[in-house]
């Protein structure tokens, strides 16, 4: 058998697991064997489901289907004309042994069966029949070839069938990703979840946000339940979860480096961490396990990791909060979530990573990531997301190579088939007309929303740059210039008035009806190397220039002159906080004069206002030392908790013309 590999690779399967997948296999096998002459039998549809489900996932089953000679076409695996019966036959037969061995050996593993007196072993049971014909819709027939085929002596490589085995990997990870999403339906995991969540202040919190949002604007027709959503997602990020580069040593505290992998433990692979990475110190050269756990009732318990572990327990959170949600795969090396909003009647991006919610094309503009594969998995439904996340579709669709979009089209649609066996008709509805409105969201033209234009946030900057996620194309020319522009209440008011709160990062423009907006960089006049940085250590949070930037620079704008007023008195307060050779310079123009303010957080009157028509505040952030030099200059630090306090507000009097 060692010739064998795709055999020998199918042995080291559980017991179970191999002796129902071999079943298959020699169904397989002796389809053909006792019907020579019959085409059907001579195909294998891939998207068949007992193939994609009982055969895909299983390591070395596909294998040793090559290596009895069937070959790969667009949507089948064929047997050719010319291919060997004899290796057919060869790989039948040694798989036939293993297997009856393994019969054999758990019948005489079993305890002995009364008949009637003790001691007496029943007689042995009659050999199972053999394995009806397999049954499966075949729509391409081989041609024949006339030359028999040299007979293999080993698994075909990815070398020689490079196509089928890219089809088969991807084809796994669907599989995968269909059946993992299935644990965050358990009870007993969401029950689990929730007592880790503080569910009342969050519900709390929402309705608040509700009511502030509501008063903002009395046509507003979001619901408790989008407020929950952002709720979750700020909780998760700032209180729960953290990320994970590399960890300190456990023995003397000092950084590591992650230096390749370790063998997992059987502790390991009970919590489906099949990869464990060694992260080594120098100082000591002692190394510090880190499985990459895949079950999220253990990612509950350590609440750490990378986007993967992020976006597998915040699912679950999702699940356990009542919110219909999904997992989204991308095949770029990314994960996250997706979060049904009833009121809007739409999946909302949800990225806990980056505390980032309904901003879909970050990925393409923001980060500059090619895409070409984006799944979204729950346990209704698995469904192609990718043209949500894209605003270049012709780049996409030059990419997606991996399968044939037949292909992935049909297994999607029998496994979401599989999947809603059991709903009702008005469930089938529904999820249908769900499907229905995303269709038409997909074909409709995007344009980036400021807030979708900046690089990647979470993860080291070593980390993000090689991933190249720091940011490309659009993320690096100018931000939308947002001018403050008085509205009709504002000018009937005579007053325009701020406030910014960095925790909630939400603007309140105070005379406009209380007005929220949401995103410090929404209404930004211009910004250049800044971003929001949690520390979930110190539960601070702050505006920094970014890694690696010398300086960085934001700055406001309001103009009073479309709507015929002019600024009377202007005040503005401004918090900032410098460590080291960090430096932070406020200033305030009004087109013809500039005056340096104090980031002290006290209100302070700006001179040689009055009669303008404009007002700029801006910070240059600068300075700092070493590498970690861009938090030496901070803008409205303040504590996660703190929700009340504004960190930045800018009042300003007006009068006619």
């Amino acid at each position: 058998m060692s010739e064998l590999q795709g055999v020998t690779t199918l042995c080291e399967n559980p017991n179970e697991v191999f002796l129902d997948v071999s079943r298959l296999l020699l169904t397989y096998a002796d389809n053909i064997l006792r019907n020579p002459n019959e085409e059907k039998y001579r195909s294998i549809r891939i998207g068949n489901p007992t193939f994609s489900t009982k055969l895909l996932p299983i390591k070395g089953a596909v294998e040793c289907l090559f290596e009895m000679g069937f070959e790969e076409a667009e949507t089948h695996l064929v047997f050719p004309r010319s291919a060997s019966v004899d290796q057919l036959r060869r790989v039948r037969e040694t798989l036939a042994a293993e297997r009856d061995q393994r019969l054999r050996a758990g019948q005489s593993a079993a305890p002995p069966q009364g008949s009637g007196s003790a001691g007496v072993p029943a007689p042995p049971a009659p050999a199972p029949p053999p394995p009806p014909p397999l049954t499966s819709t075949f729509t391409r027939t081989p041609p024949p070839a006339p030359a028999p085929a040299a007979m293999p002596t080993q698994i075909p490589t990815e070398q020689q069938h490079p196509t089928m085995l890219k089809r088969v990997m991807f084809l796994r990870t669907l599989m995968s990703n269909a059946q993992h999403v299935m644990l965050y339906e358990s009870p007993s995991l969401q029950q689990k979840a929730r007592s880790l969540i503080p569910d009342v202040q969050l519900l709390s919190q929402a309705k608040a946000r509700l009511q502030q949002a509501q008063r903002a604007d009395p046509k507003c027709s979001l619901a408790e339940e989008d407020m929950l959503i952002l709720e979750l997602l700020a909780w998760f990020k700032g209180r729960f979860f953290s990320w994970v580069d590399t960890l300190p040593c456990t023995r003397c505290g000092e950084k590591t480096q992650s230096t390749g992998s370790l063998p997992p433990s059987e502790e390991d692979l009970r919590w489906d961490a099949g990869r464990v990475e060694n992260h080594f110190c120098n100082t000591c050269s002692l190394s510090t396990r880190f499985p990459r756990y895949n079950n999220p009732e253990k990612l509950l318990e350590t609440r750490r990791g990378r986007c993967g572990e992020w976006a597998n327990c915040f699912t679950l959170c999702c699940r356990a909060m009542g919110l219909d949600a999904r997992y989204i795969w991308d095949s770029t090396d990314h994960v996250w979530t997706e979060v049904y909003s009833h009121s809007q009647r739409r999946w909302l991006h949800c990225d806990p990573c980056e505390n980032v919610c309904d901003k879909p094309l970050m990925y393409e503009v923001g980060w500059g990531k090619k895409l070409s594969y984006i799944l979204a998995f729950s346990k209704d439904q698995v469904v192609d997301v990718t043209w949500r996340y894209s605003c270049k579709h012709p780049e996409v669709l030059s990419r997606r190579t991996d399968i044939p979009e037949t292909l992935l089209l049909g297994t999607l649609n029998e496994l979401s088939a599989v999947k809603q066996q059991s709903l009702s008709p008005e469930k089938k509805r529904e999820l249908l007309e769900r499907l229905l409105v995303e269709l038409v969201e997909f074909i409709s033209p995007k344009t980036p929303k400021p807030g979708e234009l900046g690089g990647r946030i979470s993860g080291s900057l070593a980390w993000r740059a090689a991933r190249g996620e720091t940011g490309g194309g659009a993320a690096k020319q100018k931000a939308e210039e947002f001018v403050f522009v008085p509205t009709d209440t504002e000018k009937r008011g005579k007053v325009f008035h701020l406030r910014y709160n960095v925790t909630t990062d939400c603007y309140c423009r105070v005379h406009n009806g209380s007005q929220t907006i949401s995103g410090w960089s929404s209404v930004v006049w211009r910004k250049d190397s800044v971003f929001r940085k949690e520390e979930n250590d110190w539960h601070m949070v702050y505006l920094a220039r970014t890694e690696g930037s010398s300086t960085g620079r934001i700055s406001w704008k309001f103009d009073c002159a479309p709507v015929g007023m002019k600024i009377k008195t202007a005040s503005v307060r401004a918090n900032s906080q410098t460590f080291h050779s960090g430096s932070v310079r406020w200033t305030v123009s009004t087109g013809h004069n500039t005056t340096e303010l104090s980031g002290d957080g006290k209100k302070h009157t700006v001179p040689n206002v009055s009669g303008s028509t404009e007002l700029v505040v801006e910070a240059q952030l600068s300075g700092g030392e070493g590498e970690s030099s861009w938090q030496h200059a901070q803008l409205f630090r303040q504590s996660l908790k703190d929700v009340e306090e504004s960190s930045f507000e800018v009042l300003v009097e007006m009068e006619d013309l």
